[in-house]
């Protein structure tokens, strides 16, 4: 079963990557000590490319040229290397778990009985379809429209076949109440463009997933299944061409559209919306907040003009899309087949205790997080991170002071907001507690039920209730980071604090370069395209004067101008807008770590390490963090619906506007590296 949109924990952008206040420790946080490694690998790299060519393949080369991606991935890098091997620690965590006896409704008891319930591959696959045929039989006795919006309204919890998805999450402009939202779904690809372009390559991925809906169809034993596809089919562009793009869906102010009950039902005339949102237990809110205004008015009509049966059909595949991977071998076999093969390029299946342990993780992960935090987590790390965030915080003060092109009365402001920055490092200080979720040895499908009931009541339970300034919206074990524009904190999860993000027997200027430069990307987070709309409490609220708006605006233009040009694939462009929030973050981030740097070890001597002085192995430390491949449908789809640029480009894209690289590596006017300074970007 699908979770609890993430929207439910307010506006967060991650690495994917989020930080505090005391007081600055300068430089003697940083020491040089002799035993410290260079921290770079020098077996990853290609030195028969030069640095000022092709950075990316100077430093990741030869890695580059030997490494496979695993059969079972679709991409392979140093984040996917690090999530691997945190898996392999959380299996061996929960196998002991799994190989003894626990009291009924302990933790031990949950984690072991979850991860039973999927190992037990001979009982599901005798089991077929049962598991959900009461859910079927709901689906086929809906009489009219008024039940299927109580069915929707009932479904939110499950995220199945829902083309409006409601959250409960902390409201944007009062950011210390919860409030409800609403936002656009209900697709089975991953993305509307998928469904609207008319490329020859896009006509062939529609007709394999037509394809793969009759497949589910003849599965489950029912007729007619080359039409009900095309029914199917035929709802979803319907929906997808009235959705909103993932670059409308970044505007911040355009997503922020705060209703009354009454005034949503003038938006979105006909449909049941007392019916939907009694359904889904929200009778009582006394407003909403649409994210895209427009997609209700045309669901509304959608709904009222698409026939039941019709409906009835594209619920019931919805409700085996969802579940396939959890039923028996032909369904799991035939959701791998298109979701893995297909859309991911994957070239095997990932083995059933990797798929079991994700199932754990997803329904139970801040307490297997727990268990992790016992056992991997290096306290030493977490006092190291504080060090490199305060430096880092004092860098970026120096940053905003020192900006040409920001009037005083906007500095005043965004110094106020970095002040305000909250980190979070490691794990949860107050840890989720999953009293509400009974799981059973022998019921999967039922175990996952009861997680969506349990996680959906937790959600809409926060309204009326004070902010819980102790909530992460990650798990210890997640190898990621993020910012939250709504707490206006960074959030640093124990496991991306390895090597080669953060290295404790390395030296300052590659973890610096990497983690530090992890670090800035948060703090820039909060000073982004969108994140820049919010103040120091979180509330999106307007503290730019018009000058310094339209400096802003300008800079931007030229960074969706720069990577809008690079083509990692086929007639593939990135797309600029889609990743602009991400790319000033990384650029911002890496430039006030490169200053934090240079403030902490202003003192010391440069050490030349592996011959290579302090300054290069900060760049090399940035550069290591990025390595990664694609396979080729995996690398599309990025391009297509991620706003984070493949590794490559937030290492060519982010160096390329540096002037202290250039300075590190004699960067000279013809070097493919070299942009000419007019069109250099600088907005941190």
């Amino acid at each position: 079963m699908n979770k609890v949109s993430a929207l439910a924990l307010g506006v967060a952008l991650s690495l994917g990557l989020a930080a505090c206040s005391s007081q600055p420790t300068g430089s003697n946080t940083v020491q040089q000590q002799p035993q410290l490694s260079s921290g770079i690998s020098p077996t990853n790299m290609d030195t028969t490319v030069a640095p000022q060519q092709d950075f990316f393949r100077y430093v990741n080369g030869n890695w580059l040229s030997s490494t496979d991606i695993p059969a079972d991935k679709a991409r392979w890098g140093s984040f996917d290397e690090l999530r691997e091997n945190a898996d392999k620690q959380v299996l061996a965590i929960i196998q002991e778990l799994a190989a003894t006896a626990h009291a009924k409704g302990t933790d031990g008891q949950k984690m072991a009985d979850l991860y039973r319930s999927y190992l037990n591959e001979e009982l599901i696959n005798v089991l077929g379809l049962n598991p959900l045929r009461g859910e079927i039989a709901r689906i086929d006795n809906l009489n009219n429209a008024a039940d299927l919006s109580r069915y929707w309204g009932e479904n939110q919890q499950f995220r199945v076949g829902t083309p409006l998805a409601l959250y409960v999450g902390q409201d944007q402009r009062q950011s210390d109440q919860y409030i409800t939202g609403a936002s656009q779904a209900g697709l089975g690809m991953p993305d509307r463009d998928y469904y609207l372009k008319d490329d020859e390559r896009s006509k062939v991925l529609m007709a394999q997933y037509a394809s793969f809906i009759e497949t589910l169809w003849q599965l489950a034993g029912w007729d007619n299944a080359k039409q009900a596809a095309a029914n199917v089919l035929a709802i979803e562009t319907r929906l997808a061409e009235a959705q909103w793009s993932r670059i409308q869906n970044r505007d911040r102010n355009a997503t922020y559209n705060k209703l009354s009950k009454a005034e949503l039902a003038e938006l979105a005339p006909g449909f049941d919306w007392p019916g939907f949102l009694t359904a889904a237990k929200l009778n009582d809110i006394e407003h909403i907040v649409v994210r895209q205004p427009s997609y209700f008015t045309a669901f509304a009509k959608i709904q009222a003009e698409v026939p039941l049966a019709q409906w009835q059909q594209y619920l019931k595949f919805h409700l085996l899309r969802a579940n396939a991977s959890n039923l028996s071998e032909p369904f799991a076999n035939a959701s791998f087949d298109f979701y893995g093969r297909t859309l991911s390029g994957l070239q095997q299946q990932r083995s059933r205790e990797k798929r079991a342990v994700s199932t754990v993780e997803s329904n139970l992960g801040f307490m297997v997080g727990k268990k992790y935090v016992e056992r991997h987590f290096q306290p030493a790390a977490k006092e190291r991170m504080d060090e490199m965030i305060e430096n880092l915080r004092l860098a970026f003060k120096e940053a905003i002071n020192e900006l040409e092109w920001m009037s005083p009365q906007t500095k005043v402001e965004a110094q106020a907001k970095l002040a305000q920055f909250n980190t979070k490092i490691g794990y949860p200080d107050v840890w989720r507690d999953y009293q509400c979720l009974t799981i059973v040895a022998d019921d999967l499908i039922g175990n996952l039920q009861r997680s969506g009931e349990c996680e959906y009541q937790r959600m809409i339970n926060r309204l009326g209730q004070p902010v819980n300034r102790d909530e992460w919206g990650m798990t210890p074990q997640t190898v990621n980071a993020y910012y939250s524009s709504t707490m206006n904190e960074i959030v640093f999860p124990a496991a991306i604090l390895q090597p080669p993000f953060f290295n404790v027997a390395a030296d300052d200027a590659v973890n610096y370069g990497a983690i530090g430069g992890v670090i800035g990307h948060e703090f820039t987070h909060g000073f982004d395209d969108q994140g820049r709309r919010s103040d120091g409490n979180g509330n999106l609220r307007d503290w730019w004067t018009n000058q310094d708006e339209s400096q802003f605006r300008e800079r931007a233009q030229r960074m969706i101008d720069q990577y809008s040009n690079f083509n990692p694939i086929d007639d593939l462009r990135l797309q600029g807008a889609l990743g602009l929030g991400e790319n000033i973050a990384d650029l911002g981030g890496l430039t006030v770590a490169y200053k934090a740097y240079q403030n902490a070890t202003k003192d010391q001597p440069a050490a030349t390490i592996d011959g290579f002085t302090p300054e290069q192995r900060f760049f090399m430390g940035w550069a290591q963090v990025w390595r990664i491949k694609f396979r080729d449908e995996a690398l599309r789809q990025q391009v297509i619906t991620g706003p984070h640029s493949p590794g490559m480009y937030r290492v060519l894209g982010v160096l390329s506007n540096m002037p202290e690289f250039y300075q590190a590596f004699e960067v000279k006017p013809g070097d493919a590296m070299y942009r000419e300074e007019d069109v250099r970007v600088k907005i941190w």
